[in-house]
């Protein structure tokens, strides 16, 4: 296999997932703002970001299938022209101040993303599995664009909207759309060879003893083996706890009388530590194993927790954001890898499109509760829970590397 090939097609990848986070992040930054403030009710500033992540969650399964018949560049390209749809209404909506509309735009934003997000397993199968790890990491190391493009778009772009007699809230969107567009011509004239076309090319040259080759096994089966447990626990609870936060934190922040400025910065930090040391988790994923990874990173999402509620202060905020977000990333990287091990290359269509269906459906229902808690009972107890929820992919990759352990020594005696 040509390796400059798989490069060129991996580092494109890398832009599209750079274009899509900065278009996502500009609107995540003001989401709980505007369900705040269309609805005119605190306890529903969750639902958009609940209905994107519904949006994403539903489009996975059958984006992923839609890709295993027509390729990953026609399922992706199609997955940013459905982001543009979504960012115009989403911006045409604020203007003419209409919740419903607003929450039909994020949610189509939230569909390009279930097609986008499916780009880190383009990139797994177009690698060894000694490679997968860093594969997806630079994939999701795009993103770092968008943590740093996305928030900075909202005060300016705020500022060009109101020099329109516009709702400041409104630019954002249509900032979006025009990267989501840029995005879809990348991945149409440029993503060729297609990289499922690759993946079989890779599966057909090697002999891998790690389930890369093999008949397709019932949902059941696959589902039962420890690895492939850890890996959806670790990206559904990494996902949700993230989402829980970072969701409410502009709301929090606003309410304590900060700035859009001050909320970008924080959100900012947040993108940052989601993909900018991506490449960190996917070299000890590869290097030291997939379920310590993931211990590491629940580690962080702890400290995330327990630092977030302890001031207002907006570069203690950021310091907690940014924690918040190397903790998911680590979660995700190592998560992701651990999954396309454990799959056929006949197996993966349909088996990450349901991962990515089940992770988003969690997602969303900790984001949309994410507002009813801060309503109800405050930022520090869905802090708090937040923190439970960490627990539980901790304790099933402690668990597996002790089965695994046992599993070893049998084999050795």
């Amino acid at each position: 296999m040509n390796r400059s090939v798989v490069g060129r097609l991996t580092w494109l990848l890398f832009f599209g997932r750079s274009l899509s986070s900065a278009a996502f992040i500009a609107g995540a930054t003001i989401g709980s703002i505007l369900g705040a403030e269309l609805s005119r009710r605190p306890a529903l500033a969750g639902v958009p970001g609940a209905l994107y992540l519904l949006g994403a969650a539903l489009t996975a399964y059958p984006a992923a299938r839609f890709m295993e018949r027509t390729g990953r560049r026609t399922g992706l390209s199609l997955g940013f022209v459905v982001g543009v749809i979504g960012a115009l209404i989403a911006g045409a909506s604020v203007l003419a101040h209409s919740f419903v509309g607003f929450l039909a735009g994020f949610t189509l934003i939230g569909a390009s993303q279930g097609f986008n997000d499916l780009g880190r397993y383009a990139a797994a199968e177009m690698h060894p599995v000694a490679e997968r790890g860093r594969a997806i990491s630079l994939v999701v190391l795009g993103g770092t664009v968008g943590a740093i493009l996305g928030p900075n778009l909202v005060g300016p772009m705020g500022r060009l909207a109101a020099s329109f007699d516009a709702d400041p809230l409104a630019g954002p969107w249509f900032a979006g759309a025009a990267l989501l567009a840029v995005g879809a011509l990348l991945m149409a004239l440029f993503l060729r060879p297609d990289p499922s076309d690759l993946g079989r090319a890779l599966e057909s040259q090697n002999d891998e003893q790690d389930a890369s080759t093999g008949p397709v096994r019932p949902a059941g089966e696959i589902l039962s083996q420890p690895g492939t447990q850890l890996a959806i626990a670790a990206m559904a609870f990494g996902q949700v706890v993230m989402v829980m936060i970072m969701a409410i934190t502009s709301l929090h922040m606003k309410g304590h009388g900060h700035s859009l400025d001050d909320v970008g910065v924080v959100i900012m930090s947040h993108a940052v530590g989601m993909f900018g040391l991506s490449v960190v988790a996917g070299r000890l994923a590869d290097n030291f194993g997939r379920a310590p990874t993931i211990i590491v990173g629940g580690g962080l999402l702890i400290a995330a927790c327990l630092l977030a509620p302890l001031s207002q202060n907006t570069y203690l905020l950021s310091a907690a954001l940014f924690l918040l977000g190397l903790g998911w990333n680590f979660c995700y990287v190592a998560g992701g890898a651990l999954l396309t091990d454990a799959l056929t290359l006949a197996e993966r269509g349909r088996m990450q499109g349901g991962n990515d269906l089940l992770v988003g459906l969690i997602s969303a229902a900790g984001n949309l509760g994410s507002g009813v808690v801060f309503a109800g009972f405050g930022y520090t107890i869905m802090a708090w829970i937040s923190l439970g929820v960490t627990l539980i992919p901790i304790v099933m990759a402690f668990s597996f590397l002790v089965s695994r352990g046992r599993l070893q020594t049998v084999k050795s005696q």
